[in-house]
């Protein structure tokens, strides 16, 4: 018996049980942190719009998430919370320029513990004896943290909460920290704020001398090109702008 006609077998029994990862695939979206709850929910619209692909999420700090597509962990979409972290992905070649387009805006506030009777109402306050911890993302490679030293250096008051900070390493775990009482304040996003209404309250909005703006771009070395297009233009699209708008981003 003569082994071709079942090595051409074989073959075709393992073509036959490749075949299902053939019409399915994925498609690795790495975003900010503080996009979380609305990219979860982009994610799952976006399959159902596109049943044969399946959306991978991998939120962090943007500077991290954009180290990470440096050193060559699968990435079809970058989304940062500022434009620093695009920029530099930009200056390091692993995002496609032509693809880069603004989708959301955001603002920093100043959130305390829902229980909190320190009476802070403003980035002023911080200054006082009895404000021992603030919290903020970390401004060499975190957003938020950026975003809020700029603001507290415009009014003169960065190194008086410097001295008093605790740095987080995404702006979801400053949230924590005020959530869960272990600091007196801290800066994050008014979107995450939001989330947890029930554990901090907002005291203060504050100014940022820049633009609280997230861009999203197509990664240079990405897998599922055609999706990963699909995705940013879904991200772009009115439905899309929709699901960000009910999670409280602004259009940029």
């Amino acid at each position: 018996m003569s082994l071709l006609p079942f090595a051409r077998r074989a073959a075709l029994v393992a073509l036959t049980l490749a075949a299902p990862s053939a019409f399915a695939a994925d498609l690795v979206v790495s975003a900010a942190a503080s996009l979380t709850n609305a990219f979860k929910q982009l994610g799952e619209q976006f399959e159902r719009a596109h049943p044969d692909t399946k959306v991978v999420l991998n939120f962090g700090a943007s500077d991290v998430l954009m180290q990470q597509i440096v050193k060559g962990a699968p990435a079809d979409v970058f989304a940062s919370a500022d434009q620093s972290a695009m920029d530099k992905a930009v200056a390091e070649k692993v995002v496609q320029p032509a693809t880069r387009k603004d989708f959301a805006a955001n603002a920093i506030v100043l959130i305390v513990p829902h229980d909190s009777r320190l009476g802070i109402g403003a980035p002023a306050d911080l200054s006082r004896a009895d404000v021992k911890r603030v919290a903020y993302g970390n401004p060499s490679s975190v957003p938020v943290g950026r975003y809020t030293r700029g603001a507290l250096e415009s009014q003169g008051l960065w190194t008086a909460v410097e001295a008093k900070g605790v740095p987080a390493q995404n702006v979801r775990q400053a949230l924590d920290y005020v959530a869960r009482g272990e600091v007196d304040a801290g800066f994050v996003f008014a979107t995450d704020a939001a989330v947890m209404p029930d554990k901090v309250k907002v005291a203060a909005r504050v100014p940022t001398p820049t633009p609280v703006t997230y861009p999203i771009a197509v990664t240079a070395q990405a897998r599922q090109a055609q999706q990963a297009n699909a995705f940013v233009q879904y991200v772009l699209s009115p439905e899309g702008q929709a699901t960000l708008a009910k999670f409280g981003f602004q259009k940029p």
